[in-house]
């Protein structure tokens, strides 16, 4: 799919007069950024989110606001993220009681989002700001309720994890009504009504690319070539994605429980098979039947698979639990609310307890 080509409904068009984009620019933006351990490169990341929100406001009169989410950093990016001005953008500090992981902090930041629109990014700079512009523009001026990024290509990539990549795609659609656009990445838009239909989405054990592309409306994809990180190592590693690739599957696909049931088929019909070759042998050519290695053999394959099949269900049940147990996704230990080219207000008020076992949100510790 070519930059820019729509990837659900190709029918979106443009207002002649200008009025559906005033009144979609009226809604603001929210910017989140889910932080961990990027004290280095913070600072020149919000000059530039700076930078393009001043152009926001000049092109579409477009109020603007960045919420970092720090996810339980281990070195100075909360304290960095705090002391960050407000310059022309309001900017919202939600500091979560430990690291939840990525998902937690981009629902966090969904949820405390104040503006209409928002649009999720990568706090490490791969995502680059100048494009902001761009995808703001698809929403207010072409009328796009959701504008997701994909990488242009893998070339960068190794064989394994590009085939890796595939394969995971591949599964996680095999079967499914809606396919996950490949190679699609956090850095997206949502219009105010698709975020809307995001939080209104119950579950814990969340799959945010899945979610997004799940909720339909207009959707539209821009291939890009994401940037080098300028500070630090990412801390993305094999097991790391590994374990994301299983959150994912498990999460919005049932493709691993019917990859076991036509296994459990496959192995019951090579069974059948074979005990009639035995019995034809036997009774037909008075064959002696085989013992103990093949017996051995079709004990170990078995158990093998039953095993499988009781780890992928397990999967699932560990999910089951976990919604039903209620958990919140996360706590928010801090909270700060600066308004643009004022001096640090105090943040609002926190959502009721019943909220919070509804999204994930619990009374924060406010900070000056």
């Amino acid at each position: 799919m070519t930059s820019g080509e729509p990837a659900l409904r190709p029918d979106a068009g443009t207002d002649p007069s200008g009025t559906a984009a005033t009144t979609r620019a009226a809604a603001g933006l929210s910017i989140v950024m889910p932080v961990y351990n990027e004290a280095e490169g913070l600072a020149a990341l919000h000059q530039r989110l700076v930078t393009v929100a001043a152009g926001l406001r000049r092109r579409w009169g477009l109020a603007c606001e960045v919420v970092y989410v720090d996810d339980g950093s281990r070195d100075a990016s909360l304290a960095v993220a705090a002391a960050l001005p407000a310059d022309g953008i309001d900017v919202q500090v939600v500091a979560l009681s430990r690291n939840f992981g990525k998902e937690a902090a981009l629902l966090a930041g969904l949820e405390h989002a104040r503006l209409g629109a928002v649009l999720f990014m990568d706090s490490d700079g791969q995502h680059p700001p100048a494009m902001v512009e761009r995808l703001a523009g698809h929403w207010i001026e072409d009328g796009y309720d959701v504008v997701f990024t994909a990488k242009a290509h893998r070339k960068t990539e190794s064989l394994p994890r590009r085939l890796s990549g595939r394969a995971f795609y591949s599964l996680i659609n095999w079967g499914s009504r809606h396919k996950i656009p490949e190679d699609a990445g956090d850095f997206r838009l949502l219009s105010p009504r698709a975020a809307a239909a995001l939080r209104r989405l119950p579950e814990r054990n969340r799959f945010f690319k899945g979610l997004a592309s799940w909720i339909g409306f207009r959707q539209m994809r821009i291939d890009y070539e994401p940037a080098a990180r300028e500070h630090g190592a990412s801390s993305w590693n094999i097991g790391a994605l590994i374990g994301l690739s299983i959150e994912g599957l498990t999460a919005f696909s049932v493709a691993p429980l019917r990859i076991a049931s036509l296994l459990g088929l496959a192995l019951a019909a090579t069974a059948l098979l074979f005990g009639l070759k035995i019995l034809v042998e036997a009774l037909v050519f008075g064959t002696d039947v085989p013992g103990y290695p093949s017996l051995v053999v079709g004990l170990m394959v078995i158990g093998g698979v039953q095993l499988l099949m009781i780890g992928v269900m397990g999967e699932y049940i560990a999910k089951i639990l976990s919604e039903t147990k209620g958990r919140p996704v996360y706590f928010v230990a801090e909270h700060q609310v600066k308004r643009a080219d004022t001096t640090p207000a105090p943040a609002e008020t926190a959502p009721p307890i019943a909220a919070a076992a509804e999204g994930g949100a619990s009374v924060p510790e406010h900070r000056a």
